[in-house]
């Protein structure tokens, strides 16, 4: 009974701790922290924008974040705000005033989210000199804005979406790709908002926070290239399997006979500032507060942690021995957080997400050992396509598992660490938090118990 109670308070705190970091990258508490209006002007983390007295204010965007960002800047400019649209994943709007609120498909683009991206174009074709365009922008909102290229298809578009997805491609890869295919991403937004002022809001959900690749970059400059989106395609083997018409393109553009994506210079940014409200870091930052005044000595070990599921969480798990081992790099009672998003590479049909598979994965690593645990888990609150954000695990997992008749290295070979976790009761489900800057891992080690005397 001890042992349970001890395990539960283990839970008990590295789900507080999670939670800590989620709840400082709230949208509108970021958006409030860097944006207000002075006289004739809008003071965006040390930018000071002109806003004539006859200037409108229009607000577009998306990602799962689209929706408090945008009700944030409805607050901050009140009845300044003539219209606007943005675009969040289904499930994760909230009402809004003067701005209208669409909902789509993610990660995989669908009808819905390319009725949006062409009716959000519309609305910019109106703009004006004078105006000001606050563009809000948070993790999903490349899939949420697809506007296919001219001769692409959408369901052209899914399927290399779905092949990249599924062979373990960075965002950054998959967004290169994508910026080659559609006409709002890689600055194309930002073509759109001329001749008004454009003042971007970004959510980060990339590591490094990289504002070319955050939902695909729509109002900065693209480095990136046609010739780079094909050699992407082969070096992950897919070349040979994406649509004719995708093939066509890229060479189309590799070759010169299409226009690349707007490059630094462009007249399109001449109007144009970004502002990044909310990171990972941050996140991770608030975190470790928490796990302070809840007594854990505390180390971040690293925000920008990438790579593949597996081979993170053996990282994990071997931070998690040393410090049942050896006490390094702290002392219990310990906390060892780092921040990033891994990916997976696919293979069969199981149900799962990214921070499930680490969190199946560094079971493993750390079986047996005593008041030891991981929780991993997503920020937005759904990892990959389910309902829960991730999951917990501790020494005594992969025993409770087998004792409950489940094969924990069967389920981790099937990528079906969902069902796994769902029968132990160890995922972690927010539901939508409405925000998103990739993920947040962290290793305790509780105090051990004390041994009886002989």
């Amino acid at each position: 009974m001890a042992a349970s109670r001890r395990r539960k308070n283990l839970k008990r705190d590295a789900t507080a701790i999670f939670l800590a970091g989620v709840e400082a990258v709230e949208p509108r508490r970021a958006v409030r922290a860097h944006l207000r209006l002075g006289r004739g002007a809008v003071l965006a983390s040390g930018h000071r924008l002109p806003l004539a007295r006859s200037g409108r204010v229009w607000v577009v965007g998306a990602g799962k974040a689209a929706a408090p960002m945008a009700r944030a800047v409805e607050q901050v400019f009140g009845a300044r705000v003539a219209g606007g649209l943005v675009v969040t994943k289904y499930g994760h709007g909230e009402p809004l005033r003067r701005v209208e609120l669409r909902e789509a498909g993610h990660p995989v683009p669908d009808a819905a989210g390319v009725a949006a991206s062409r009716d959000l174009a519309a609305l910019l074709s109106r703009v004006q000199a004078g105006d000001l365009v606050v563009c809000v922008i948070s993790g999903g909102g490349s899939a949420l804005l697809p506007s296919p290229a001219e001769g692409i298809a959408l369901s052209e578009k899914q399927e290399v979406t779905r092949l990249l997805l599924g062979c373990g491609a960075t965002i950054g890869e998959i967004n290169c790709v994508r910026k080659h295919l559609s006409d709002l991403k890689g600055g194309g937004l930002a073509r759109l908002a001329q001749p008004a002022t454009l003042l971007t809001l970004v959510l980060s959900d990339v590591v490094g926070d990289p504002l070319d690749v955050i939902a695909s970059g729509p109002t900065v400059p693209d480095p990136t290239t046609f010739a780079e989106a094909q050699a992407i395609l082969a070096r992950f083997g897919v070349a040979d399997r994406v649509p004719a018409s995708v093939a066509a393109r890229l060479a189309a553009g590799a070759s010169g006979r299409l226009p690349e994506t707007p490059k630094a210079g462009d007249p399109a940014f001449a109007r144009a500032v970004n502002v990044m409200v909310g990171s990972n870091a941050l996140a991770v930052a608030a975190s470790a507060r928490e796990a302070r005044r809840l007594g854990y000595r505390t180390l971040v070990l690293s925000t920008t942690v990438t790579g593949e599921a597996r081979q993170v969480a053996a990282v994990q798990a071997a931070v998690a021995r040393e410090l049942a081992g050896s006490g390094h790099p702290l002392r219990r009672p310990a906390c060892v957080l780092s921040g990033g998003e891994t990916t997976v590479t696919l293979s069969g049909n199981g149900k799962g997400g990214r921070n499930q598979e680490l969190a199946l994965a560094a079971a493993l690593g750390i079986d047996g050992l005593e008041r030891i645990a991981i929780l991993s888990a997503g920020t937005d609150g759904n990892d990959g396509p389910t309902d829960a954000a991730g999951a917990f695990v501790d020494g005594a997992t992969v025993t409770r598992a087998r004792a409950a008749g489940l094969d924990p290295r069967a389920a981790l070979e099937r990528h079906d660490a969902y069902p796994f976790f769902a029968a132990l009761g160890d995922l972690v489900i927010t539901g939508p938090t409405r925000t998103n800057v990739m993920d947040l891992c962290l290793v305790l080690a509780g105090e051990l118990a004390a041994r009886p005397s002989r």
